[in-house]
């Protein structure tokens, strides 16, 4: 069987300035999305440096944030790095790896519903199904976001957590390669 040439995601074009808010959305969806192969379990991975995709996250992170109008803790911030798990419990230890890249933001729980309700439709807007939405619980505020970006294969989500004052930010990708020259075992 032929093999398809691995698809390169080049380092996000933005680092370093400040775009417009459109741009970011833009380029930020393209830079996992964009060079994101179909569901095709035949097609090699995306291949993405550890850095770029944890460079990709915070950078997502920063434009949901300003959408709703916040601010992220920095001293929050929490890469998580780990191996590709298959179907059926298998690691391959080739530089495969799934990111979880977590941040906090000081937000009074009084704002969590308005600022989701910015956050759900940026992300609308930009082709992302929301698969999880709530603004309340018990008639209190306790924000709750997930939504998917289906080409790219990512999760993105909000929600009230790390106590009652903070939003939790959260972005997982799918299975990523790491560039042949980064590849360390895990």
């Amino acid at each position: 069987m032929p093999t398809t040439p691995v698809r390169t995601c080049a380092a996000h074009p933005t680092r370093g300035r400040r775009p417009v808010a459109v741009m970011v959305a833009l380029a930020l969806s393209l830079a996992l999305g964009g060079c994101m192969p179909t569901p095709d379990p035949s097609e090699p991975l995306p291949t993405m440096a550890r850095q770029d995709a944890q460079d990709w996250a915070q950078e997502l992170t920063t434009y949901l944030a300003q959408t709703a109008g916040v601010e992220l803790t920095p001293s929050s911030i929490h890469p998580s790095f780990a191996n590709c798990v298959g179907r059926h419990d298998e690691v391959v230890y080739d530089g495969r790896y799934t990111l979880s890249y977590a941040v906090t933001s000081a937000v009074p729980t009084a704002q969590h519903p308005e600022a989701v309700r910015k956050i759900r439709s940026a992300l609308e807007q930009r082709g992302f199904e929301i698969k999880g939405y709530r603004e309340t619980y018990d008639n209190q505020p306790a924000a709750l976001l997930d939504a998917q970006h289906t080409e790219g294969r990512y999760l993105v989500s909000v929600e009230t957590g790390g106590g009652t004052d903070r939003l939790l930010f959260r972005v997982n990708t799918r299975c990523l390669m790491a560039p042949k020259a980064t590849v360390t075992p895990s």
